[in-house]
């Protein structure tokens, strides 16, 4: 029985994580601010404290483990701050990165245009940008850059065992954001499922609980020590082969319809409110690295007719919150000539 702490990730994929963990039979403690209730009951120890405080460091005092996964550091000082409370008391640490720590590099269109391989981190970072639509993104994919930069120096100085995971966007049943879910409410109306600019970004995403299999099955390998690894889907259909899949396994009309993105923001739409796989930072990953040594793939087709088959079983009793609009768009759709 090993002895694994996760730091954040009560939702979503770390809930997932922690139910493989303990149903392995592996001693499980869970770090967060304890701001959302679990359904673990007794089964494992929690430890309570906010990781940008002293009080991190002091509840991790004594303790070791022979796993850490960190769903929850998003910057140098996250990163340092793990290696300060956990030097020489660690086996492995696994750091949740994000494809986004490529989405900053100067020469890197937007959207992607071609898969990032991991030896592109060593590109050079774009400056801040001046809209406020893209700094928030830029934010985040530096301040990932910057933790994975704080990894690497303690691993280099210091031998600290960590591995790092580079995602795009997460899909799955449990996806709290329930992006796939917001086509398929789309297509199962009939209406026009409105695609700005004709939906021709990439479409990159990896199934969570393949995220979480390759997590629980890389804890402890040596050989993922001091690495990055890219975890996504490798196909990349553009969005618009996407919407046509999901309503090709929904048995529905495909009613996709390109629309300008200035016509949308005129009538106070927002693209990604309509269609959360669009937008300019969407990462687009290259998996060949995982998939030679971790074993990692999942086909697109096949983890997409998971979620759908279980979006029909257990069919939602509200749709996404942003569906609410869904009136206007299809009155705009009316109103618009194709583009």
């Amino acid at each position: 029985m090993r002895r694994i702490l996760v730091i954040g990730g009560n939702r979503f994929m770390g809930y997932q994580l922690v139910w493989r963990l303990l149903a392995a039979g592996e001693r499980v403690t869970t770090l967060n601010r304890g701001r959302r209730a679990d359904p673990f009951e007794y089964r494992m120890e929690r430890l309570l404290a906010d990781r940008r405080t002293s009080a991190f460091a002091d509840v991790l005092q004594g303790r070791d483990f022979d796993a850490v996964v960190d769903f929850a550091a998003f910057d140098a000082a996250d990163a340092e701050g793990v290696v300060a409370a956990l030097q020489d008391r660690v086996g492995h640490y696994v750091f949740i990165s994000s494809g986004a720590v490529y989405m900053a590099l100067e020469g890197v269109s937007h959207p992607c245009s071609k898969p990032m391989p991991e030896a592109a981190y060593a590109g050079k970072v774009l400056p801040a940008p001046d809209g406020q639509e893209d700094y928030p993104s830029w934010r985040y994919g530096t301040g990932k850059r910057a933790a994975e930069d704080a990894l690497v120096a303690a691993w280099t100085s210091a031998r600290f065992p960590a591995t790092c995971l580079r995602l795009p966007s997460v899909v799955g049943e449990l996806d709290p954001d329930r992006r796939i879910q917001s086509y398929v409410w789309r297509i199962l109306d009939g209406g026009p499922v409105l695609l700005p600019d004709g939906g021709q970004s990439t479409a990159s995403h990896v199934y969570g609980s393949s995220v979480v299999r390759a997590i629980a099955s890389i804890l402890g390998r040596e050989s993922s020590f001091g690495k990055a690894f890219n975890l996504s889907q490798g196909e990349c259909p553009t969005l618009r082969a996407l919407v046509a899949m999901l309503a090709d396994l929904l048995g529905a009309p495909d009613h996709a319809r390109s629309i300008g993105t200035d016509v949308l923001r005129e009538a106070g739409l927002a693209p990604r409110t309509i269609s959360p796989f669009s937008g300019s930072w969407a990462s687009w990953l290259n998996p060949a690295r995982a998939k030679e040594e971790l074993g990692f793939h999942e086909p697109l087709a096949q983890y997409l007719d998971k979620i759908v088959g279980d979006f029909l079983n257990h069919y939602p009793a509200t749709p996404p919150e942003e569906y609410a609009g869904r009136a206007l768009e299809i009155e705009l759709a009316r109103r618009s000539a194709p583009v």
